[in-house]
Parts: C-alpha cells; sequence; structure tokens
C-alpha cells in the first residue's frame, strides 16, 4: 500500500488512536463490568464512543504540547543551576 507522505501524520493518529481506544476501552469495560453475554455489544459501544473522542484529541493535542515544549529549555544536569 502507497500512501502521498503529506497524509503521514494522519495515517500514524488514525491508527494511534485506534490502537489506544481498543485498548482502554477493553480494560475499562473488563473492570468495570466483567466477562459476560453482553461484553462484546457493551465493548463495541463503548470503543465506539471512545475512537470518536480519541482521534481529535490524538490529532490536535500533540500540536498544543509542542507549542507548550518548544518554550521550554532543557539543559544537561552537569548545566543545571537552581
Amino acid at each position: 500500500m502507497k500512501i502521498d507522505k503529506k497524509y503521514e501524520q494522519i495515517v500514524f493518529t488514525l491508527f494511534m488512536a485506534l490502537g489506544m481506544s481498543i485498548f482502554i476501552s477493553f480494560v475499562l469495560v473488563s473492570i468495570n463490568f466483567g466477562y459476560s453475554s453482553a461484553f462484546g455489544k457493551i465493548w463495541a459501544r463503548i470503543w465506539c464512543e471512545a475512537f470518536v473522542c480519541a482521534f481529535p484529541v490524538s490529532y490536535f493535542l500533540p500540536k498544543g504540547i509542542r507549542k507548550v515544549m518548544n518554550t521550554i529549555t532543557f539543559v544537561e544536569k552537569k548545566d543545571y543551576k537552581l
């Protein structure tokens, strides 16, 4: 599969949000509802809701965090003075 390089960030974000939402929703449904005959149905519904939230957050949040990180000066420990 070949995809134009300009779509790299959006594809990465899509897969990251997909993986994180699957994993986190699975764990939380397991903890909160346990494994029952309705587990798959409950998990699928909650995963869909989680993905709808995770994708835009995964896309926009890193840009804001990067702006904040650019205002911080990181130094080596030997150069650090209180």
